[in-house]
């Protein structure tokens, strides 16, 4: 996941401002992500509620970023270029993100007070599971969602390489 990081923010780095702070902070808190899992795995009951919260801040930052500032900018992109074929693949990966958008929602609330984090702790590793396969999937995703919108303003040549890349 982390390479794939490297490979994004290469690609998409110095399209916009908005998206380079994003990439950012994907890869904040995929760092963030390793180290939990490994903790996990050294000695879970050794794991704080404050790592927690650090890491569960992290995504509920990046996923609203994405939400509330990069998904409609990428949009308002599109429709600047007056991309319809884009704004379409655009709802259907949107669609395709709410289900990991809800998994985060899920485990924030899993871990959103002593008492919980407590009585979840046991359940950490599977949902560390169940997050690397959900933001993977996100993150591939959101790759997309860049790449075709963002062509919505690219060369001629470029655009066709995002539609290649793009697959819904």
């Amino acid at each position: 996941m982390l390479e794939d990081c490297k490979t994004a923010l290469e690609r998409w780095g110095g399209v916009h401002e908005l998206i380079d702070r994003w990439l950012d902070e994907r890869r904040e808190l995929l760092v963030n992500f390793l180290d939990l899992k490994e903790a996990c795995d050294v000695e879970l009951e050794a794991v704080s509620k404050s790592r927690i919260d650090t890491f569960s801040e992290l995504l509920m930052d990046y996923i609203s970023a994405g939400h509330f500032e990069i998904y409609p900018q990428l949009r308002e992109e599109a429709r600047a270029f007056d991309d319809d074929e884009a704004l379409g693949i655009a709802d259907k990966l949107l669609e395709r993100l709410d289900m990991s958008t809800e998994l985060v929602l899920a485990f924030d609330a899993d871990y959103e007070s002593p008492v919980r984090c407590q009585q979840n702790l046991a359940r950490l590793p599977a949902w560390i599971d169940r997050l690397v396969k959900g933001l993977t999937e996100r993150f591939v995703l959101e790759d997309q969602l860049i790449a075709r919108l963002h062509a919505a303003h690219a060369p001629d040549a470029a655009r066709g390489e995002a539609r290649a890349q793009t697959r819904v």
